[in-house]
């Protein structure tokens, strides 16, 4: 190995060459012209980083090697902070990966009319607005602001243009100890700097400020109010607008849910696809009357209530497919959000061979739980995790002309010829309790409900199952232990648990990766610490991960997969239950005596597989074992189908 380059070399030396500078980035450079750093130090952290199994900033090993230190390098940034622009700052401080700036620069270029990089970082979900201007505030030293309009000097304001303000987004604040204080929203580089010191004089104190802030006051300024009917508003804008935020959804094909939430200074539409929230569209704060009115009379909610939540469900046909729309309005303080959750309601569900389950785990599911004449099944995961459709893939495997399958549920997502399915619908007193009083006397094999929500429901399917019956249902819990420990708190007594459920599946959805432009990824050491793994427990494994396309909207992710823990009760395990441990405790059993694989390590085994991205698994999964080495999991589960 090289020798080490001492922390006191001699800094008199020949600057940095152009390769060297192209390798460790502008804020090496910079730290190397102001003698806080030499060439030849440089040299050696760039030939140790090439040797790193995972990826580093070159600034993350300089402060390895205690070369520079954070203060350092706040202090070149503030003092050359024209010099730097964002995405240096960004990727050099590995807040932004080259993939993701490569992905931003193309969409960007598409953009008509053009957007600035930062809007599309923002926007494209690549840094949170949050914590880049936290970010640029500290770096660069700048105070940051929380901006409101009666803080705006009109005098001053009235100096320059509105146009310049909103193309460079930035804003006059006022005046302080001979200084103008400007808020920008992205205070680095030389552009609008020079423009502003022209207008104001050279005595111009940077601020930071968010571009949303920004924005809203500029809107403020511009906007000159002009009488409109009254009747454009609230009849003819707010219906198509409407039709046309639900038509794009539709369209779109994998959009689960639609957030219309209104706020300060604009009314924003979300969709929700692939489990992420994506913006769709804006539109001005005159029309959030109209359009909450519209969506209310649609749902047969009550259009003078504004002061509670409402729920409501609306029937929307398009292009030949009937739509089942369930909405959820919930006061705010800028006024109602209204969340649309857009059902599935198919005559065809998928095969349980599709459900994402690995071989082995599927066959035991099949062979251990379905099979088998009585007991309680539980699926259990967050709102969104797929429980639906597994369970209805398990009616599917289970349904034949001589079995009686009987269901109850919140609503009815999908409908099967051959089984008799009911929907709750409280407003006319059809509750769960009500359908479970009456579904255990129309001589059921199978049961189904939708969801257990109280004492009532969870007693209802453990009695079901004690007289024979098989039960399928959900729960909304962590995993799959949490499924037994929340039964234990529903006052369900641990004998009857133990003596009625055979099996918890646990799941969660993750995205998949774009098959058009996915590509090699080399694993982050924080992600690697974050999934409990080490460089030779991956030795050899080469994951995948998406660049950006068209066709996956410049993600890297298209579709979802679902991942999987199988907790079937054994003899131990019931034990365990019996004798009330500690779900910790329960977990090591499992995972001891049945081959319990948890959440994170079956996500594990399909990203090895290339399905899907570490960074997903950080993001959709509990952390709560260290996993096994891949080797184990692949005999426990067997190969990626």
């Amino acid at each position: 190995m090289d020798d080490p380059i001492p922390l006191n070399a001699d800094k008199n030396q020949k600057p940095l060459t152009e390769e060297l500078a192209n390798q460790a980035g502008k804020i090496a450079a910079l730290l190397v012209r102001d003698g806080f750093l030499t060439p030849k130090q440089v040299e050696y952290a760039t030939r140790i980083r090439a040797r790193l199994e995972s990826p580093r900033t070159f600034l993350e090993v300089l402060k390895e090697l205690k070369y520079v230190t954070d203060d350092q390098i706040n202090q070149v940034i503030r003092t050359s902070y024209e010099s730097i622009n964002l995405e240096n700052l960004l990727l050099e401080l590995g807040l932004l990966s080259e993939e993701n700036l490569k992905t931003a620069l193309q969409i960007q270029a598409e953009e008509k009319p053009p957007k600035s990089l930062r809007e599309i970082l923002v926007q494209n979900n690549f840094i949170g607005e949050q914590k880049l201007v936290q970010v640029l505030s500290q770096r660069l030293g700048f105070p940051l602001m929380e901006l409101d309009k009666s803080q705006i000097d009109r005098q001053l304001f009235s100096r320059g243009p509105v146009e310049f303000y909103a193309q460079h987004h930035l804003l006059p604040v006022g005046t302080k100890n001979g200084e103008v204080w400007v808020a920008f929203a992205d205070p680095l580089g030389p552009q609008g700097h020079e423009e502003t010191r022209r207008l104001f004089g050279k005595k111009v104190f940077p601020v930071v400020a968010s571009l949303p802030s920004i924005k809203s006051i500029l809107k403020h300024f511009q906007e000159k109010p002009s009488p409109r009917p009254a009747v454009e508003v609230h009849e003819t804008s707010a219906v198509s607008i409407v039709d046309s935020i639900i038509m794009a959804a539709v369209q779109e094909g994998d959009v689960s849910d639609i957030h219309i939430e209104p706020m300060l200074d604009r009314l924003r539409v979300r969709f929700r696809q692939d489990g992420i929230l994506v913006q769709f569209k804006e539109y001005p704060t005159s029309l959030i009357p109209a359009i909450t009115a519209r969506l209310k009379v649609m749902c047969n909610a009550d259009i003078a209530e504004k002061r509670r939540p409402q729920g409501g469900r609306l029937f929307y046909e398009q292009n030949g497919q009937k739509l089942d729309i369930r909405a959820s309005f919930y006061v705010t303080v800028h006024g109602e959000k209204i969340v649309l959750r857009i059902l599935n309601r198919m005559s065809s569900v998928l095969n349980l061979e599709e459900v994402g389950m690995l071989p082995r785990m599927l066959k035991r599911f099949r062979e251990d739980v379905l099979d088998r004449p009585s007991g309680v099944m539980i699926t259990t995961g967050p709102t969104g995790s797929g429980k639906t459709t597994t369970v209805y893939s398990c009616i599917n495997y289970i349904k034949t002309p001589y079995t009686s399958i009987i269901t109850a549920e919140d609503p009815v997502e999908y409908i099967i010829d051959g089984i008799a399915q009911c929907s709750i619908n409280p407003t006319i007193n059809l509750t769960y309790e009500e359908a479970l009083r009456h579904i255990v006397r129309q001589d059921p094999d199978v049961i189904v409900i939708g969801e257990i929500r109280d004492n009532f429901s969870a007693q209802i399917a453990v009695q079901a199952a004690l007289t024979g019956h098989k039960v399928l249902t959900t729960f909304h819990t962590e995993d799959s232990i949490g499924g037994i420990v929340r039964l234990l708190n529903m006052d369900i007594e641990a004998f009857l648990i133990s003596s009625t459920v055979v099996s918890v599946v646990a799941q969660r959805l993750v995205r998949k990766v774009c098959s058009k432009c996915s590509g090699p990824y080399r694993v982050r050491a924080g992600e690697l610490l974050g999934l409990g793994l080490e460089a030779k427990d991956i030795a050899g494994v080469e994951f995948r991960k998406g660049q950006g396309c068209p066709h996956c909207r410049y993600t890297g992710y298209k579709g979802r997969i679902a991942v999987f823990e199988l907790l079937i009760l054994d003899e131990n395990v019931r034990n365990a239950i019996l004798d009330r441990k500690m779900s910790h405790e329960i977990r090591v059993i499992a995972m001891e005596s049945n081959g319990l694989t948890t959440l994170l390590e079956d996500g594990i085994l399909k990203a090895v597989a290339g399905l899907t991205t570490p960074e997903e698994l950080l993001r959709c999964l509990p952390r709560l074992l260290k996993p096994r080495p891949l080797e184990k999991l692949q005999r426990l589960l067997g190969g990626v189908p």
